[in-house]
């Protein structure tokens, strides 16, 4: 009786809404200008760790929208080409998808490598895009500082899948 009180009711806007609204608040909050010792702030691409953890937990017929969304939303903030971010975003989500049979049930070190490949397939896909849509190759040591400050997510996207198993009867 008790597990049934616990229990949180498994709503689309709590596991996709939310989530998607705190990415863009921390989009626009990192990406403040501020300077410490000569460093800026981290920009980790925070749609990622969504891209990840909604492919992972379960497929969604809005998962998908709102990635598009998303991604149109980093194109038009981060000022570049249109659906950049958008393409970026569903080829993590498509790729975990297709390896979620073989993550499923797997400890926390096979979901943080599937989770690191995916990032990379994201990031890769974005360069190559950028390459041969702007005619320039990206600076690759931001590149990977962005690329690491996206993994160092991580736990957001696994809080975020425990939660929704946490939430949903088949995971009991």
């Amino acid at each position: 009786m008790s597990l049934v009180m616990s229990a949180r009711p498994l709503v689309a806007w709590r596991w996709l809404g939310l989530p998607a609204v705190a990415s863009v608040v921390a989009t626009v909050v990192l990406a403040t200008p501020i300077e410490l010792f000569g460093l800026r702030l981290p920009e980790p691409v925070f749609p990622l760790a969504l891209s990840f953890a909604w492919a992972a937990i379960r497929p969604s017929v809005i998962a998908p929208f709102l990635l598009v969304l998303l991604g149109l939303f980093l194109d038009l903030y981060w000022k570049g080409d249109a659906g950049l971010w958008a393409v970026t975003l569903l080829a993590p989500y498509l790729a975990v998808m297709v390896a979620r049979a073989v993550m499923s049930g797997q400890g926390g070190g096979v979901n943080q490598i599937g989770y690191t490949l995916a990032i990379a397939l994201a990031f890769g896909l974005a360069c190559g895009l950028t390459a041969m849509l702007d005619h320039v190759v990206p600076d690759m040591v931001a590149v990977f500082w962005q690329f690491l400050a996206t993994c160092l997510l991580y736990p957001f996207a696994r809080w975020l899948i425990e939660r929704y198993e946490g939430a949903d009867v088949r995971f009991r």
